[in-house]
C-alpha cells in the first residue's frame, strides 16, 4: 500500500470550506502518480516508453468530505490483474482514522505510438500486492442510460481540462457532470459515483451533457455531437 500524507488546501476547497469532489478525486489520482514515481515507473519512464495509464472505470463511496486544513492520508494498492485491466484501491482518511472516501478503479494500459492498449509488461506488475480489495460491490465497465434526457449548455474543451496525455483528465469529466446537474436544477449531495469513460475528448472538442433519471439518482452521459459518449457519469444519494 502507497500512502501519501497532506492536509485540505483552501484552493481545494468548495464555497462550504470542504474539500471539493473535484479536489476530492485529484488527490485519488496524485496518490497513484506518486506511487509510480516512487516505484521508478512515473511520468518520464512512460514518456520514454510511449505509454500512459488510463483509466476504464471508477466507484467512488463518499463518507464525509474534510474541512480545510484537515490533515488527511491518502492511500492506494493494485489488488489484481486481469488481461488488459488492472484493479486499484483508494482510501481518503483523517490521521486520525476518520474515514472519508473509498474507491475502486478499474485501468489499463496504452501504447502511445501503437495507439491501443497493450498487455502489461513485467515491470508494471510491481503495483500487484496481496492488501485486499475493499468491502465495495463490483465495479462495472458499462453503466446503461435510457429514456428521456434534459440538455445542459454544451461546452468547448480548454486548455485548463487537460493533462498531461493531451487529453482531458479523468477528474474533469466527473465536474462535467455536476455542473450539467446543477445547470438543470438537479444538484445532488453524492453519496456514491460511479464513472464509465468512453472515449478521449481533446482540445476544441464539444461536449453536450445529457442528465437522465435514474434510480437512487442521476445519471450524465458526456456527449459527442454525434451522440456517441466520452465519458458516462452516475451520481448516487444516499438512501
Amino acid at each position: 500500500m502507497y500512502t501519501f500524507e497532506s492536509r485540505v488546501r483552501y484552493s481545494e476547497c468548495a464555497s462550504d470550506a470542504r474539500l471539493s469532489l473535484l479536489g476530492l478525486v485529484n488527490y485519488l489520482q496524485d496518490c497513484s502518480c506518486f506511487q509510480s514515481e516512487s516505484l521508478g515507473i512515473g511520468l518520464d519512464d512512460m514518456r520514454r516508453n510511449h505509454y500512459a495509464w488510463f483509466l476504464s472505470a471508477w466507484q467512488i463511496e463518499i463518507e464525509d468530505l474534510p474541512r480545510f486544513n484537515t490533515p488527511i492520508a491518502v492511500s492506494t494498492w493494485c489488488y489484481g490483474v486481469k488481461r488488459l485491466l488492472a484493479s486499484r484501491n483508494f482510501t481518503i482518511s483523517g490521521q486520525d482514522g476518520t474515514p472519508y472516501v473509498r474507491a475502486d478503479s478499474l485501468w489499463f494500459l496504452f501504447d502511445t505510438k501503437l495507439g491501443r492498449p497493450i498487455k502489461f509488461p513485467e515491470p508494471q506488475m510491481a503495483y500487484l500486492e496481496d492488501t485486499p480489495r475493499l468491502d465495495m460491490p463490483p465495479t462495472r465497465r458499462k453503466i446503461d442510460v435510457e429514456g428521456d434526457f434534459a440538455c445542459a449548455p454544451a461546452l468547448t474543451v480548454t486548455r485548463q481540462h487537460l493533462d498531461t496525455n493531451g487529453h482531458v483528465n479523468n477528474a474533469q469529466y466527473i465536474q462535467m457532470a455536476l455542473d450539467a446537474l446543477e445547470q438543470t436544477g438537479q444538484a445532488l449531495v453524492p453519496w456514491r459515483i460511479t464513472v464509465q469513460y468512453e472515449s478521449m475528448a481533446l482540445l476544441h472538442d464539444t461536449v453536450e451533457p445529457q442528465v437522465f433519471r435514474s434510480e437512487g439518482g442521476r445519471t450524465v452521459r458526456l456527449a459527442r455531437p454525434d451522440g456517441e459518449p466520452y465519458a458516462i457519469v452516475r451520481i448516487e444519494v444516499r438512501d
